[in-house]
């Protein structure tokens, strides 16, 4: 028996001497059998360092990310709801341009043409797959009626999803989801516009009778016997 104790006194000796008492101050960290990752290396911040192209050991943000925990800026451009209210801005929050509609046509096809179809009908490939239940973005009525939703509100959908549409916000930038929706507005003009959409004098070359060799047989023609 007084081996025994002999032995565990040993013992105990060697490994307060080893690891160091608890709760004791040292610059020294104690030895850990396991350290579970507690001290690895590290970059020192605002220092020197050659892993990275530029230098330094802090490094700015990616662009397009934000930090977690982190506010979101609110307004028009990234919720698509007026400042201070729950109300959808009812136009655009970007400046219509043809860059902007050249854009919006290029993510179009690249997001949303597999479901909505090219044309923005509901007719896309995924309809051959089985997916029946999908938008036609030039009807008016309930309960699709995107015709009559404001910009907003169609921002807010393809951020989030709606019904079966999954969100595209992680995948489309704030400025792209501007530039899909002036693109499918256009897409809704090629199909619902109407004469009087059309400027005046656009109006009058278009409505202009054709010259009798390019015009077509007359409709009121007698029907042959």
């Amino acid at each position: 028996m007084r081996y025994f104790l002999l032995g565990y006194i040993l013992l105990a000796v060697l490994v307060v001497a080893v690891a160091g008492r608890r709760g004791q101050m040292s610059r020294n960290p104690p030895f850990e059998i396991f350290p579970d990752m507690d001290r690895q290396p590290k970059l020192r911040p605002q220092t020197v360092n050659a892993f990275f192209t530029n230098g330094m050991s802090s490094q700015l943000p990616v662009a397009g990310t934000v930090a977690r925990g982190s506010l979101y800026e609110e307004n028009v451009l990234t919720t698509g709801k007026i400042a201070g209210t729950t109300n959808w801005v009812e136009t655009n929050a970007l400046p219509i341009t043809a860059s902007l509609l050249a854009r919006g046509q290029e993510r179009f096809n690249i997001n949303c043409s597999p479901c909505h179809g090219a044309a923005g009908d509901g007719k896309g490939i995924t309809t051959r797959l089985g997916m029946g239940v999908i938008a036609d973005l030039h009807d008016p009525k309930p309960p699709r009626r995107v015709v009559q939703q404001p910009d907003g509100e169609i921002f807010n959908t393809i951020t989030f999803g709606k019904n079966l549409m999954g969100p595209y916000g992680p995948n489309v930038s704030v400025e792209d989801r501007w530039a899909i929706i002036a693109y499918v507005r256009a897409l809704q003009r090629s199909h619902l516009a109407s004469l009087e959409d059309v400027p005046g004098d656009v109006r009058e070359v278009l409505t202009r009778p054709l010259p009798p060799g390019l015009a077509g047989p007359a409709t009121n023609a007698p029907a042959k016997k």
